[in-house]
């Protein structure tokens, strides 16, 4: 009896799925200055200088990691949900009508997902704020996934859950994906996935830039010149 053949596979399914994974505050918002000033506001009320090391301690934290930090740091009488709370009032209005796009961003997306790649979020930034943000830029609509520190189980960037996470969503192997980052601690969980990593400048993160620019496989200040291929 004659076998059936099988046909070969075709060569999209074959090929691998790329995809791009991207940091919201600092990389594809410009957006740290907000930040800065609620910092600056909100410690002030209370009195309190912010200092030097504080922005880079907190950056990498999931939201309310920070607000416990924050109330143990200074002794501050306020619960995490009421810090909170005031952050994410202080923060809505800016995000939902101020914040910017880093030079080049929507261009970028939308070459990419011409080109097929599937487009991913790795995140701190809590839901409210980054829907606002996306909608207010117009990139609401770009992203197959957006994955937050919450979803990878409360673990903050400086592990490698979050990146992993949306990997597996965006349905590509680690060595298939690019991920774009301003922070350190990001950068360098994202290298350890096994992940292409860019670094995209940011003054939040100045002080690291030399080391950021030793680990990462490229640096950028803008997504004028962001890679099309990896």
């Amino acid at each position: 009896m004659e076998q059936p053949t099988q046909s070969a596979p075709s060569a999209e399914a074959a090929r691998p799925r790329k995809a791009a994974i991207f940091d919201l505050d600092g990389t594809l918002l410009n957006s740290m200055g907000v930040w800065n000033q609620i910092d600056i506001d909100c410690l002030g009320r209370r009195g309190i200088a912010v200092p030097e090391d504080y922005t880079a301690t907190v950056a990498s934290m999931q939201f309310r990691q920070i607000a416990e930090y924050t109330i143990a740091r200074f002794g501050l009488t306020d619960t995490p949900e009421a810090l909170m709370a005031e952050w994410d009032e202080m923060a809505y209005e800016a995000y939902a009508t101020k914040v910017q796009a880093k030079p080049g961003a929507v261009e970028y997306l939308r070459g990419l997902a011409a080109d097929g790649v599937r487009l991913g979020v790795a995140t701190t930034l809590l839901p409210r704020l980054r829907e606002a943000a996306l909608r207010h830029l117009g990139m609401d609509d770009f992203f197959d996934t957006i994955v937050s520190v919450d979803d990878a189980g409360g673990v903050g960037k400086d592990h490698p859950d979050i990146y992993l996470l949306a990997a597996a969503r965006l349905g590509a192997e680690p060595a298939d994906c690019i991920v774009f980052e301003d922070l350190l601690t990001g950068i360098r969980s994202a290298k350890s996935a096994g992940m292409t990593v860019w670094a995209m400048y940011d003054d939040s993160s100045a002080a690291d830039w030399p080391e950021i620019g030793r680990i990462a496989d490229g640096t950028l200040h803008d997504f004028h010149a962001a890679p099309r291929t990896w």
